[in-house]
């Protein structure tokens, strides 16, 4: 801590020619960077943000923006993060502990780790396991939202389907695009000076990726788009995917090439064609015909009392009871009354676990019992077959794009008018 020159030289002066003074650890004092409605943002959550993005970004290889854009940046995401989860807060969102542990442990096991080797981890990368756990609620928290507020309100009509495989060209549909996105926000009530800084701003934007920016670094620092601190990669998309403005603008580009600053009702956009292929060929799956068992957990039905029963009914099975008769007795699936027939599966169907334990199965094997995210499962393939897709595939490919183009411009607006609506002073923009 500081002190004057008086208090230096009282202090000073009461020392013994032979004492000398200790220099005292400056610790940084904390303060608000943002005022949230009636919630605020200090300058240590900002950092502890500002950190494990940095971090992230290193271990992706993708060069650093200066810490001030980037601080800018993360500020912007945490105030809308926040005006979210106050809306879903005030309109019964929770997510309580069993669910979060389950969450937990989910991503655990997708990284090989159990839950105290995953705890290790984190905490060797400088992340509190507190903090991550509270991070991840959040995340699921904002992800229903979505869901309920957004996603759940888009319907996609047979007619849009037959509409829009009518009205693409068949050079569209044979082509992929692998994309960057940049996307530079507009205000949903923006002065004619807001849209011109915005519009700068895209243009400098531009200017960076013109003169040999990695894209990565020219997203983390502009983009306002919810993957920009991940690069701003949107992936392959089909046209269908994407709105007509950025159709015609990427249709021409080679890979490598950007296009110039879009501008739409929401904001001005730069895409950036990575990579582009054809997408020709028949499309020939593996399907599996499967039945399954279901016991579900809850209060009065604990993991373990679940596993138990289904072990119970797998040594039945084994000794020559008949699976779809159980299943109409014991499953709490809706395919109880089929006997426990889900049909014919196809890749990406089921949940990860449920696939993984199907595939490892040889028509008529029953498995174990498999945990999933909606109970304990027996699962039993009945047979196997290739078959071409192509038609199927195209008319399900076109409602996702149309549903997910739909999603993506809805959850856009509602970002923006939650924004708008709420009382956000941003204290950086300040200084």
């Amino acid at each position: 801590m500081a002190c004057t020159t008086d208090l230096a030289q009282a202090a000073t002066s009461t020392l013994t020619p032979a004492t000398t003074l200790s220099p005292q650890k400056i610790e940084p004092i904390d303060h608000i960077v943002a005022v949230v409605n009636d919630e605020v943002i200090t300058q240590f959550e900002l950092d502890d943000r500002l950190n494990k993005v940095m971090l992230q970004l290193k271990q992706k290889g993708t060069p650093l923006p200066p810490q001030q854009i980037l601080e800018k940046q993360l500020l912007e995401r945490m105030i809308n993060d926040r005006v979210q989860l106050q809306f879903a807060k005030q309109t019964g969102i929770r997510v309580d502990d069993a669910q979060l542990d389950k969450a937990l442990q989910r991503i655990a096991e997708e990284n090989k780790l159990n839950p105290s080797q995953f705890r290790a981890a984190l905490e060797k990368d400088g992340l509190k396991f507190s903090k991550f756990r509270e991070d991840i609620r959040n995340e699921i928290i904002l992800s229903r939202l979505r869901e309920r507020d957004v996603d759940n309100r888009i319907n996609v009509t047979d007619g849009e389907v037959a509409n829009f495989l009518s009205t693409q060209s068949t050079a569209d549909k044979n082509e992929e695009y692998n994309l960057g996105y940049i996307q530079i926000r507009v205000p949903e009530q923006a002065s004619p000076e807001q849209i011109n800084a915005k519009r700068a701003r895209a243009e400098q934007a531009l200017k960076e990726l013109k003169s040999g920016a990695d894209f990565r670094q020219v997203s983390a620092s502009y983009s306002d788009a919810a993957n920009a601190m991940e690069g701003g990669m949107l992936g392959w998309r089909n046209s269908g995917q994407l709105p007509g403005l950025f159709v015609d603008a990427i249709k021409s580009l080679q890979p490598g090439e950007t296009t110039s600053v879009l501008h739409s009702p929401n904001g001005f956009h730069i895409l950036k064609v990575l990579d582009k292929r054809g997408k020709d060929t028949p499309m020939v799956i593996s399907q599996t015909h499967a039945q399954h068992i279901l016991i579900k957990t809850n209060e009065l039905v604990s993991e373990t009392d679940a596993k138990n029963r289904l072990n119970q009914l797998k040594e039945r099975i084994d000794n020559g009871a008949n699976f779809a008769e159980l299943a109409k007795q014991h499953s709490d699936d809706g395919s109880a009354s089929k006997g426990g027939d889900l049909g014919w599966l196809s890749p990406g169907d089921t949940v990860p676990e449920f696939e993984r334990a199907m595939d490892a199965l040889k028509p008529g094997q029953v498995s174990k019992p498999i945990q999933s995210q909606f109970g304990w499962h027996l699962i039993k393939v009945l047979e196997r077959r290739n078959k071409d897709v192509s038609e199927e595939s195209q008319k399900l490919m076109a409602r996702q794009a149309i549903r997910a183009r739909k999603s993506d411009e809805a959850y856009q607006d509602f970002v923006r008018q939650m924004r708008d609506q709420a009382y956000v002073e941003n204290r950086l923009e300040e200084k």
